[in-house]
């Protein structure tokens, strides 16, 4: 595959952002420098990647092998030795920036001094296609999230921060902790029950989530979120429907000692107040071989609805600490262990019962906790040639909701139902382990990985005396183990195709509680998911692609009218899709896509008489969207962002039962528009930039039965922020929701009353935030 860009390394490159470069980079000091034997653009990359450098070639390199390099000496011996034979040469074009050209036939004459040349265009590394590529060499749909400084800092930055930022990521809006995530338009449900997510979220190699809604990960120094859009079953296995959500953490640097304290306040128009803080300390043990990298939040978001003479009683408080630990135990390999956690507590739901209202009828308070522990592990290294990763990680995540059953809970066999609780409690263990080099111009990956999910859902009626009834018990143990590759083959100079496939044994064993006792069923499936791939890149700024991909879910369970309980067949998918990627001069970009999808067996949580949610297989659904994402500078200090994206979700073929009166899919928006207008400026001596951002929300749908579809949507989002950094000093001041707006985010609170209260969620209100950072 030919790349313009061969390597970069550092982290703030592949943010695209220039950092300051480490002294010893900037002085041409001397290194101790092991670059292995193997291919010209594979050694380059390696040493981008271990002294931290930019390293840049205009169009492909020669597929030729390169001696090892060993000993004491500067970064530019280091590539003239790499270079040496191949007609190419080294030039330094910044601080710690190098470009490789071809050697000049005969020394030039002398000429005039000049300003050294504007640096190449940083490449946006992907990595959640489980090995580093340029974003502009990737044949597949797929956004990156870059976060500026401020979105780093501020606890209350999440997941819709980004779907706000990028086209077909959609959430519900049942409230912070609560949310299930769709890309694309493969979305099965907006209730939340037993059925496995169609999107993982990751957070660097491991999968924090299987069945759990999204736990609403605040990006508290996180370096960017990788989203890949459409199915994904060759690279992460079953579940992987819709794609991917990646959080990318900044590694501890193992050379400079760092700490950034910020600070910050809210307010909403109809509200309290709220608070955020956050700290981001870095420090080598060992320079160049150990380090820690701490990160603590908290904040406190205001809440807005009243409930009776509660005032504001939906805020939630949100605090998060992860500690990451570097080693370099030999030159070339690193070991990272990360500990996180997150604990989220909403004191009560959003919902209310008349639209444009910010208040509801005196009922009882419905908090909901979401609670994540993590602990992963990460070595990296080589073999030779051989990159490679071994990767495994635990999570541990509690949900927790108490629902008002005063009204609607009676079927449930309960006098006098007062409260329902419902505990989540889910357990995730994933393990990977993966190869990838050069054979002759063969790129190739190859990996094994296995993962390990237990779910267990107990839903508890409690009564007006202090009497209790098990309304649903249902606990489940899946398995995922697969072998997978992935071959990139250049055909011609500008032609590659890309191929992979997984090959899985899936299986999951479920018991339930009915009413003669507890019921066991297992399901086992073997099969292969491939994803096939050709792309054309006729110059080192313009991508064009197709792509074919699939993916696969197991199947679920239901309780049948005889109260047994009833397999369901797993969901099977294939997405084929067209794209168009391009660099525009001045730092500007251009991405254009089309997508078909073929969803059969879907399966669906759906609301049943009882208020409970039960699993249904609706039919089989296509999709088919386009989407498409524009960055232009406009003029020196200002820029333009805007993207726009269409999807059409029909089930074709129905399964439940009754007749539709609309056969789109829930949930996903019809249409999205959104603008962001950027300007630079100077404001005395510190340098500024302010923003206004757009976002149009068209209209999407609850649910395929009649009698409990709602609409939704058709809502104006805005925001407007102003950014000052003076030195070590960055002050942000925003505003959200300028116009107040009151639309219908999602009509969907609590399921006993849904079928008699018609419920809406409001935007939230006017709010103002400020925020003040140092970094020491």
């Amino acid at each position: 595959m030919r790349r313009s860009w061969v390597c970069v390394s550092a982290a703030a490159l592949a943010l695209g952002v220039w950092s300051s470069p480490p002294a010893e980079a900037r002085d041409g000091a001397r290194h101790s420098i092991d670059i292995r034997a193997g291919t010209l653009s594979g050694a380059i990359a390696e040493l981008s990647r271990e002294e931290r450098v930019s390293i840049g070639a205009e169009g492909a390199l020669p597929q030729v092998r390169t001696p090892r390099v060993h000993g004491t000496m500067t970064i530019g011996e280091a590539l003239q030795r790499l270079l040496a034979g191949t007609g190419y040469v080294a030039r330094r074009v910044g601080g710690t920036a190098w470009r490789i050209e071809p050697a000049p036939a005969a020394a030039p004459p002398p000429v005039p001094a000049a300003p050294p040349p504007e640096p190449p265009p940083v490449p946006i590394l992907v990595t959640a296609t489980k090995q580093p590529l340029d974003l502009l060499s990737l044949p597949a749909a797929v956004s990156v999230a870059q976060l500026d400084e401020a979105e780093r800092q501020d606890p209350g930055s999440d997941s819709t921060t980004v779907s706000s930022q990028l086209e077909g990521l959609a959430l519900t809006s049942l409230g912070p902790g609560r949310n299930r995530m769709f890309l694309r338009g493969i979305a099965d449900s907006a209730f939340s029950g037993e059925s496995q997510s169609t999107v993982a979220v990751v957070l660097d190699e491991a999968r924090l989530t299987y069945s759990a809604p999204d736990p609403d990960i605040r990006l508290v120094d996180i370096e960017r979120v990788e989203v890949l859009k459409g199915p994904q079953g060759s690279l992460y296995g079953t579940g992987a429907l819709g794609g991917i959500y990646r959080l990318v953490s900044h590694p501890a640097d193992l050379d400079a000692a760092s700490l950034t304290l910020s600070g910050g306040s809210s307010t909403a128009i109809h509200g309290d107040a709220g608070y955020s803080g956050s700290v981001v300390a870095n420090l080598p043990v060992v320079r160049g071989t150990a380090g820690v990298r701490l990160v603590g939040y908290r904040s406190k978001e205001p809440g807005w609805i009243d409930t009776g003479p509660r005032h504001d009683s939906n805020s939630t408080s949100v605090s998060g600490l992860r500690a990451t630990a570097g080693l370099v135990p030999a030159a070339g390999w690193r070991l990272d262990l990360t500990g996180f956690g997150q604990w989220l507590e909403a004191r009560d739901s959003s919902y209310v019962y008349a639209p444009g209202s910010y208040s509801r009828p005196a009922q009882n308070a419905e908090p909901h906790d979401n609670d994540l522990r993590h602990l992963a592990g990460r070595l990296t290294g080589g073999i030779g040639a051989i990159d490679l990763l071994l990767a495994s990680a635990m999570t541990w995540h509690n949900v927790d909701d108490r629902l008002d059953a005063t009204i609607g809970a009676e079927s449930l066999g309960l006098d006098n139902p007062q409260t329902l609780f419902k505990k989540r409690r889910f357990r995730v263990w994933d393990n990977d382990l993966r190869l990838r080099g050069d054979l002759g111009a063969l790129g190739w990956l190859a990996g094994l990985s296995h993962l390990e999910a237990r779910q267990v859902f107990v839903d508890t009626l409690e009564g007006t005396q202090g009497e209790q009834l098990i309304a649903d018990d249902d606990r489940r143990v899946s398995h995922d183990t697969a072998a997978y590759f992935d071959l990139t083959l250049p055909v011609t100079a500008t032609l590659s195709l890309d191929g992979g496939a997984r090959l899985f044994a899936s299986s999951v064993r479920e018991t339930r509680q009915v009413l003669s006792g507890p019921v066991s069923r297992s399901q086992h499936k073997a099969g292969m998911t491939p994803s096939l791939a050709v792309a054309w890149q006729p110059n080192a700024d313009r991508l064009i692609y197709l792509r074919y991909g699939s993916a696969f879910r197991q199947g679920g369970s239901d309780i049948n009218g005889g109260g047994s309980i009833e397999s369901l067949k797993g969901d099977e998918l294939a997405s084929i899709e067209a794209g168009w990627r391009e660099r525009l001069p001045g730092g500007g970009h251009f991405e254009l896509s089309a997508w078909y999808t073929r969803w059969e067996d879907v399966q669906s949580d759906v609301l049943d008489d009882s208020g409970l949610i039960e699993t249904a297989n609706a039919g089989n659904a296509r999709i088919i969207g386009i989407e498409g994402s524009l960055g232009l500078v406009l003029a020196p200090r200002w820029r333009l962002d805007a993207g726009a994206n269409y999807t059409s979700a029909l089930l074709t073929r129905s399964a439940l039962g009754f007749e539709l009166h609309d056969r789109h899919l829930p949930v996903v928006p019809e249409y999205t528009v959104r603008g962001a207008l950027r300007h630079d400026f100077a404001l005395g001596p510190a340098d500024a930039w302010a923003r206004v951002s757009l976002r149009y929300i068209g209209p999407s749908r609850m649910s395929f039965d009649p009698d409990l579809d709602r609409r939704m949507g058709n809502l104006l989002e805005s925001t407007v922020e102003v950014h000052a950094a003076l030195g070590s000093w960055n002050l942000g001041l925003q505003a959200q929701n300028l116009f107040a707006n009151k639309g219908n985010t999602f009509a969907f609170g609590n399921p006993f009353r849904y079928r008699t209260e018609r419920q809406y969620t409001p935007q939230r209100p006017l709010t103002v935030s400020l925020m003040v950072s140092r970094a020491f």
